[in-house]
């Protein structure tokens, strides 16, 4: 995924200042795209000097004044270009898996606390991402996007479901006799 693009889209959502952008970004595309604050304002910048965006008029950029930006016609055709293009699958790149493999191997060791705070994390999400269900998609989807951003949603909140179910099944796996996994590991 591309920072800019990520963040074009939230800029059509609703145009505003760098350090609005900031905080709705955690709130949002955040959850599934990580940026620093940092990073949001040097892309902001670029994206200017792209003429992607703009600051509004009247919102110069003195001292203690917050710039609001809005997407400009060549941002958006950006944004429709990037969407409408081909990407592949992304391939699965988790160290857990790389440590799990190694504890097949090695172990035991203490990975199942590590697995144990992991699987208290995605819980913790789930639960957040099921209360923003509850306060943000209530009853039937009225429209095409909103029905779009609930299944985003949605998706974060099976993504959140998968991993708990993965984490269970591999503290599963670590409870067994270190002899009858390290065997199974060295036939993968």
């Amino acid at each position: 995924m591309s920072l800019p693009h990520a963040l074009l889209t939230a800029l059509l959502e609703r145009p505003c200042s760098g350090s609005e952008l900031a905080k709705r970004f955690d709130r949002s595309i955040g959850h599934f795209w990580h940026a620093t604050h940092q990073q949001i304002y040097r892309e902001l910048a670029r994206l200017e000097e792209a003429h992607w965006i703009e600051a509004l008029p009247g919102e110069e950029a003195a001292r203690g004044r917050k710039r609001t930006y809005c997407v400009l016609p060549a941002g958006r055709q950006e944004l429709k270009r990037w969407v409408a293009q081909e990407s592949d699958p992304q391939w699965l790149r988790d160290e857990l898996m790389v440590r799990l493999r190694a504890e097949a191997i090695v172990g035991p060791t203490e990975l199942r606390r590590d697995i144990e705070r992991r699987l208290r994390l995605h819980a913790q999400k789930l639960a957040h991402y099921q209360e923003l269900e509850r306060r943000d998609f209530p009853g039937p989807d009225r429209d095409r996007a909103t029905a779009l951003q609930h299944f985003v949603l949605s998706a974060g909140i099976r993504h959140e479901s998968y991993w708990m179910e993965v984490l269970q099944q591999a503290l599963e796996l670590l409870a067994e006799p270190a002899g009858a996994s390290a065997e199974a590991g060295l036939r993968a």
